[in-house]
């Protein structure tokens, strides 16, 4: 199972689906020539297409969690969860439930691995304007030894969604393993 049984990642939240051109107001490449111009896209976004940054509180909560899982030290994280947690991990495990419950599946998968070390590649807020909701997505590589010392790495998206409280209540994760290196 991945490591992020408690935290990881994903970017892909706002998927298309395949209906008729669409025209989405304002959207612009920030290029002036095209800046207030309605451009005809060839997908509609089933979630949302509007967006505008976020709150960087928001990156300082995930950016947390990132460093207690690290850490090992999932108990300091209650105060950065909602009540109820839904967690979407790129292994195809769905966790939802209390904190307590997720946090009791999390510290048994974190306790199979040794060392955890986190390299954030990019972070960002954004806000959903249409539908009120908060996000961060972050970027970044997980280098973990487990207990028997075995090495791995991975390259991780996150989406995380985050309560009106700044609480993250949601999780979209998705991973790619990286590749040994050569033998010379």
């Amino acid at each position: 199972m991945n490591k992020s049984f408690f935290i990881m990642s994903l970017f892909a939240f706002a998927a298309c689906n395949s209906g008729p051109d669409t025209k989405v107001e304002s959207m612009s490449s920030g290029d002036s020539a095209s800046s207030g111009t309605d451009i005809v896209m060839p997908y509609t976004a089933t979630y949302s297409s509007k967006f505008e940054m976020g709150d960087a509180k928001n990156t300082k909560t995930v950016l947390d969690l990132y460093k207690d899982w690290d850490d090992n030290n999932l108990d300091n994280s209650k105060d950065k969860f909602a009540d109820s947690i839904t967690l979407y991990l790129s292994d195809g495990t769905k966790l939802s439930g209390s904190f307590d419950s997720v946090t009791a599946s999390a510290k048994q998968f974190r306790n199979t691995l040794g060392t955890v070390t986190t390299t954030v590649n990019a972070v960002f807020p954004v806000k959903s304007t249409d539908k009120n909701e908060n996000w961060v997505v972050a970027w970044f590589t997980e280098y973990r030894t487990d207990a028997k010392g075995k090495k791995d790495s991975a390259q991780i998206q996150e989406t995380w969604r985050l309560n009106k409280d700044g609480k993250a209540d949601l999780l979209y994760q998705y991973e790619q393993k990286n590749p040994p290196p050569l033998k010379k």
